[in-house]
């Protein structure tokens, strides 16, 4: 029921008008390969474990030198900016929806760009994964993940690259919730930083190829 009424609250947001480019955003559409970097999370809680996506996000606009330009983009409810890697032209989105509507925010911003689901990363974290670990994946079920889902369901494909930010599951009793949405402890945030050059690297290395890889039949990847 509760992922019923997420996928209503979904086609409600998107139905929503359409708000053309403006002068500055048609650059985007000239010529040269077009990719959108998503950094999945809660952005009223981006120091917390679950948005860690979006703290990725912030670290690849540092590396580009443009992490002064965010911008709030009501129609695509949530906060962008436009830069370039070489021959290809790169949004970077932060969603301001809650994490189970992020794929709104990354559908608008497909359709407003003109940006294709392959052509879209997805940076998220990853329950299943320590801390420190950094796994690329070419499409593939949202395994459990709610704004993963959300992309998936918005889009109506699962081909999209993702990123998963591995944040490690509780060694105690500590509820997973609870865990997911608490903050990262001192020791935890020293091996952040590597983790956070480690994902750059990794997502610069994709935006640099030529054409994303083909995804195995069906759209699922391996991990």
């Amino acid at each position: 029921m509760r992922r019923l009424l997420t996928r209503v609250v979904n086609r409600v947001l998107l139905s929503a008008p359409f708000t053309p480019a403006t002068a500055i955003e048609t650059e985007i559409h000239t010529e040269g390969r077009r990719r959108l970097v998503v950094g999945l999370g809660n952005l009223d809680m981006e120091d917390t474990r679950h948005s860690v996506g979006m703290a990725v996000l912030a670290a690849l606009a540092a590396r580009l030198g443009v992490a002064d330009r965010w911008r709030g983009d009501k129609h695509v409810s949530g906060e962008v900016i436009m830069s370039a890697v070489q021959r290809t032209h790169v949004v970077l989105l932060r969603p301001r929806l809650p994490m189970n509507g992020n794929g709104v925010s990354v559908a608008r911003a497909a359709g407003k760009f003109g940006i294709k689901p392959e052509d879209i990363l997805l940076v998220h974290d990853e329950l299943d994964k320590a801390l420190g670990k950094v796994v690329l994946k070419h499409g593939g079920s949202a395994r459990g993940h709610n704004g993963v889902r959300s992309c998936v369901d918005c889009l109506h494909t699962d081909v999209m690259p993702r990123l998963r930010v591995g944040i490690g599951r509780p060694a105690d009793d500590t509820p997973v919730e609870r865990h997911i949405l608490g903050h990262f402890s001192a020791s935890e945030k020293e091996l952040l930083d590597s983790v956070l050059a480690r994902s750059v690297e990794l997502l610069l290395s994709q935006l640099v190829q030529e054409e994303p890889p083909s995804p195995p039949a069906g759209g699922a990847g391996r991990a």
